[in-house]
């Protein structure tokens, strides 16, 4: 396994990391956890990433119950949450970064996952309701309290960013260091142009998500949908509707002849393709299913064969480079 540091900190964290999205609490049960998380750390991997939204509180019960049982010396992982949408409630105040949302959640989060203290504590999405200062404030707090040692972002623009530091430095407060943004073969302008300023003036690091497009990446769409897969869940309609789509169906079958030139499959092709950017400070896996992880694991490996030569092939195939602005 390789380590990397978390952006501009001490922090160091896995490339490869493992969530629990869609899997904990609607495909993946506590053997079947116990499982994924223990060969994960068997292999190296020491952060697991979690929310409060994820299967309305269920998938961080899950992985509590996981991490009690494996026992593992509480220094030697990392283990997150975030908070925004809440776990399913109605009231205006079971959602949302206000200081009395955020502060329960913690609370309610170290809870379910068992644990005295939380490494990362991310909000999941920009509140417009709530002033960004009571969301730094809140977020300071509780680092002071000792109950997250680190705060960061999740799909926030790069304004939104810059204004949270802004914040920060003004009234000497701990601004964010880390966001959590989707970056794949097929999402690529926020991370690769939009935050560029963010990792030199601020030595933010990233923790992205959805490295595989939720499994689009895979191949394994390429001719239907198979029915134990994350867009058959009940639920994530949604999900389907937004990436199941035929043009980019084709791109992959390009791109899985392209993978099997390299040598490498499909899946592994793509997760080393995320691990090429050297602002990626880890790559969150979301495996359902043990073989799924051991093949994701070869990643690293697969990384090390991308040249330059591969990496230009593969962007011809995908015909959505960014162009970076010109000042």
């Amino acid at each position: 396994m390789q380590y990397r540091n978390l952006g501009r900190s001490g922090l160091m964290v896995s490339a490869l990391s493992l969530g629990s999205w869609v899997t904990f609490g609607k495909q993946v049960d506590i053997p079947k956890a116990t499982e994924l998380m223990a060969t994960a750390y068997e292999n190296g991997i020491n952060f697991f990433d979690n929310a409060e939204v994820y299967a309305h509180g269920e998938s961080e019960r899950i992985m509590g119950e996981v991490l009690k049982e494996l026992a593992w010396d509480r220094s030697s992982y990392i283990v997150s949450s975030k908070v925004y949408f809440g776990r399913g409630g109605q009231w205006p105040t079971q959602k949302g970064l206000s200081r009395k949302h955020i502060m329960e959640a913690c609370h309610e989060a170290l809870d379910r996952l068992q644990v005295e203290y939380l490494d990362l504590f991310f909000c999941h999405r920009p509140d417009k309701t709530t002033p960004i200062e009571e969301t730094v404030r809140t977020m300071n707090t509780l680092i002071q309290q000792g109950k997250i040692f680190y705060w960061g972002t999740s799909e926030w623009s790069a304004q939104e960013i810059t204004e949270a530091h802004s914040v920060a430095r003004a009234y000497n407060l701990i601004g964010p260091l880390m966001e959590q943004p989707q970056y794949n073969m097929f999402h690529r302008k926020v991370f690769e142009v939009d935050y560029n300023q963010l990792y030199k003036n601020f030595g933010m690091g990233t923790t992205i998500w959805s490295p595989l497009y939720s499994g689009l990446l895979t191949g394994k769409y390429n001719k239907g949908i198979p029915k134990d897969s994350r867009l058959a869940v009940k639920g994530y309609e949604w999900l389907k509707d937004r990436i199941y789509v035929e043009e980019k169906i084709e791109i992959v079958k390009k791109l899985g002849r392209q993978a099997k030139r390299n040598g490498m499959s499909m899946t592994t092709m793509a997760l080393a393709w995320c691990l090429k950017n050297p602002n990626v400070s880890t790559v969150i896996l979301g495996a359902s299913k043990l073989s799924q992880l051991q093949e994701n694991l070869q990643a690293l490996e697969a990384a090390e064969l991308l040249n330059d030569d591969m990496m230009a092939k593969i962007d011809k195939v995908l015909g959505n480079k960014p162009q970076q602005p010109i000042f």
